[in-house]
C-alpha cells in the first residue's frame, strides 16, 4: 500500500529542509521495535490480548471478538475457567493493578453469543484434505476449528453423547454453566467443513489404524480419564472414592456419599471443587491437604497451589480449611473403620543431584479426625485404543511444541494427554498449533519458527502518559446465597469492560499517540495523511534525524529503540 506522508510543520522551500541535519548524527538512531506484550507471551492459548483490547478501546466490539478468536474460539468458557497467567504477567501490576483480562474476555464471549457474531470461516472445498480429531473437549474443538479456518475438513469423534469433555464432566456449574458450553459448542459445530460423530469411542467403535489410513492426519485429544493409583503405605480405606470420579458422579447424578468430616488430598482445581461441593452438601468440616504452598511473598512461585486464584479465595470464604506443605503419613483405622489420617509436614530440600524434593519431617506428625478421605492427585491417559503408541507410559509425549508424536508421523496429541498441560487454555493453544503444523506438513513447508521477539517489560514503558485507575470490581454471589447451580462470579457491564480495555498500555506496540511526530525537534518523524492507527504510519527520515532520542524517551509503550548508527535496517522499519 502506498502512503502519502506529511511532516508536522516546516518552512518554505529553500530554508530548513535544504540542510540535511541528519549528517550530524554519529552514534545512535531511532528504530521501531515491535515487542511481545507480556500478556501475549504468557497466554497458553496464544491470544494477543493487546490486539483485541485495542479494538475494544476503539469501540469495535465485534472486531475485538474477531481478533480474539483468531487464537481462541471459546472465550466465554476460558473467561470463566482460565487461571489467567496473562494477568499475572501484566505490566499494569507494577503501576496499580493488572487489567482484568479474563473478565473482559468472558464479557466479550458472552456478547458474541447473545449477538450471534459469526466465526471468520469460509467453506472448505469438497476436495480439501480431511483430518480426524479424537475428543470433543476444548483441545479437540480448538483443533477442529483451526483446521476449518485453514481450509481443511475436520471430523470429530467423541465417545460420549455430548461435547465438552472434562468441561462438562468435571467443572461444576457454579464455575461454568452448561448453557455456555452448549452455546459455544453449537455455534462452533455448525461451521462448514466440521463433522461431529458422537458415541464413537477409540478402541471400541473405531481404531487408530483406521483413522490413520482414512485421514490426512489424526489429532488425539482424549484427556486424562483414569485416576492415578493411591494408597498410604499400601493401605486404602473401604469404599474409596477417587476425586475426579466422585466429581463426575455428582455432576451427572447429583450424588455424594454422606460424611461429617472430609479430608481431600490433592492440590488442583478438582480437589478444591470437591471441597466446596462437600461443604455445601452437608459436611461440617472439609480439609484440603496439599504438598504445595499458599500464594504469598514467602512461597516459591513454582510451589504454589495449582488452583485458579479466585477459586482459592472463594474456597476460603466458604470455610474450607487448607493445610499447605503436608502429606498423609498414615491412615487411622479402628478395625475396618476409617477414623482419620496422620499428616506430616513437608519441606523442599535439594538432593545430591541438586533437584529439590519434598521431604517429610519427623516430629511434625499430627492427627486429623475424619470419616472420609478423597484422593485427588491427578489422572493419567486411558490406554484403550492407543496401546500401540502409549506403551508403558502414563501420557503421550510429542517431540516438541508442534504437538506431533515423534515416532508416529501424522499423529498429534493435545491437552491433558500430554502430561505437561493442565489448563483449558493450554489445550486450546495445542489445538491451534497442531492445526498450523498439519497445514505446513501437508503443504511441504518447514515447521513454524518460534516467536523469538523480546517481551516488553515494564522498564521499557513511559508510564507518565498513563493515568492510575482502579481495576473493574469483581462481583460475586454472597456466601449465604451460593448453591450448586447458580454461577458465583457475575459478568461485567459493557461500560466496565470498555473502561478496563482503556487501562491497557499497549506494551511493545504503537498506539498512534503522535508523540514521536509532534515532539521531534527536527520534524524527522513523518506520518501518513491517513489516520495513524499503528507503527506503519510513522517513518523516520534519517536525512534530518540528529539522534537525540527524544522520540524513544517519550514513546509510552516501548516501541522505539535507539540503536547504534551502523545497525542494518530491516526491509520494513515499521
Amino acid at each position: 500500500m502506498t502512503h502519502v506522508l506529511t511532516r508536522g510543520a516546516y518552512a518554505l522551500p529553500g530554508t530548513s529542509l535544504a540542510f540535511k541535519t541528519g549528517d550530524w548524527r554519529s552514534t545512535e538512531k531511532p528504530l521501531h521495535h515491535h515487542r511481545k506484550a507480556p500478556c501475549h507471551d504468557a497466554c497458553p492459548a496464544g491470544e494477543d490480548q493487546q490486539a483485541w483490547l485495542a479494538r475494544l478501546q476503539e469501540g469495535n466490539l465485534e472486531g475485538a471478538w474477531l481478533e480474539l478468536v483468531k487464537a481462541n474460539p471459546l472465550p466465554a468458557i476460558t473467561g470463566r475457567v482460565c487461571p489467567h497467567p496473562c494477568e499475572t504477567a501484566c505490566n499494569r501490576k507494577h503501576m496499580d493493578q493488572p487489567i482484568a483480562i479474563h473478565n473482559v474476555e468472558r464479557w466479550l464471549g458472552d456478547e458474541a453469543i447473545s449477538r450471534g457474531w459469526q466465526y471468520p470461516v469460509t467453506t472448505p472445498s469438497a476436495e480439501a484434505p480431511k483430518v480426524a480429531v479424537v475428543g470433543a473437549g476444548p483441545g479437540g474443538l480448538s483443533a477442529a476449528y483451526h483446521l476449518v479456518r485453514l481450509g481443511y475438513r475436520a471430523t470429530v469423534f467423541e465417545a460420549l453423547p455430548e461435547i465438552g469433555g472434562l468441561l462438562r464432566a468435571a467443572i461444576p456449574m457454579t464455575r461454568l454453566p452448561r448453557s455456555i458450553i452448549d452455546a459455544e459448542g453449537e455455534r462452533l459445530l455448525a461451521l462448514p467443513g466440521l463433522e461431529l460423530l458422537l458415541r464413537q469411542k477409540l478402541g471400541r467403535d473405531v481404531s487408530l489404524a483406521e483413522l490413520r489410513s482414512e485421514f490426512a492426519a489424526v489429532v488425539l485429544a482424549p484427556g486424562c480419564q483414569k485416576s492415578r493409583p493411591w494408597d498410604v503405605a499400601g493401605a486404602v480405606p473401604q469404599h474409596l472414592h477417587e476425586g475426579l470420579h466422585l466429581l463426575k458422579e455428582w455432576i451427572d447424578h447429583g450424588w455424594l456419599p454422606e460424611a461429617r468430616r472430609v479430608v481431600v488430598h490433592g492440590g488442583g482445581n478438582t480437589a478444591v471443587d470437591l471441597c466446596r461441593i462437600m461443604k455445601r452438601n452437608g459436611a461440617e468440616e472439609v480439609h484440603l491437604l496439599t504438598a504445595s504452598g499458599l500464594p504469598g511473598p514467602d512461597t516459591d512461585p513454582d510451589d504454589v497451589l495449582n488452583v485458579v486464584p479466585r477459586e482459592l479465595e472463594e474456597a476460603l470464604e466458604e470455610g474450607i480449611q487448607i493445610h499447605p506443605h503436608v502429606t498423609i503419613n498414615r491412615l487411622i483405622m479402628k478395625g475396618s473403620v476409617f477414623t482419620g489420617v496422620e499428616m506430616v509436614s513437608l519441606r523442599k530440600l535439594p538432593g545430591q543431584d541438586g533437584r529439590k524434593r519434598r521431604i517429610p519431617f519427623e516430629g511434625t506428625e499430627r492427627l486429623l479426625h475424619c470419616d472420609m478421605v478423597v484422593p485427588s492427585i491427578g489422572e493419567i491417559v486411558d490406554p484403550e485404543g492407543i496401546e500401540e503408541i502409549l506403551g508403558q507410559h502414563k501420557y503421550l509425549h510429542p517431540k516438541d511444541d508442534t504437538c506431533e508424536l515423534g515416532d508416529h508421523p501424522g499423529v498429534y496429541v493435545l491437552g491433558d494427554a500430554r502430561g505437561d498441560r493442565g489448563t483449558v487454555a493450554a489445550a486450546i493453544g495445542d489445538g491451534r498449533m497442531a492445526a498450523l503444523t498439519i497445514q505446513r506438513r501437508i503443504n511441504g513447508a518447514e515447521p513454524l519458527p518460534p516467536d523469538t521477539r523480546e517481551v516488553a517489560t515494564f522498564d521499557k514503558l513511559n508510564i507518565e502518559y498513563f493515568d492510575r485507575t482502579e481495576r473493574a470490581p469483581l462481583r460475586k454471589l454472597p456466601v449465604a446465597e451460593r448453591n450448586d447451580e447458580s454461577e458465583i462470579e457475575l459478568d461485567l457491564t459493557g461500560p466496565e469492560a470498555a473502561a478496563e480495555a482503556r487501562r491497557c498500555m499497549s506494551c511493545g506496540n504503537c498506539l498512534a499517540c503522535d508523540n514521536c511526530w509532534t515532539l521531534c525537534p527536527d520534524n524527522a518523524v513523518i506520518k501518513t495523511v491517513e489516520m495513524a492507527s499503528d507503527g506503519t504510519h510513522y517513518v523516520f527520515d534519517y536525512d534530518f534525524c540528529k539522534g537525540c532520542g527524544l522520540c524513544s524517551a517519550e514513546c509510552p509503550c516501548g516501541f522505539i529503540d535507539m540503536v547504534p548508527e551502523d545497525t542494518v535496517l530491516p526491509a520494513a522499519t515499521t
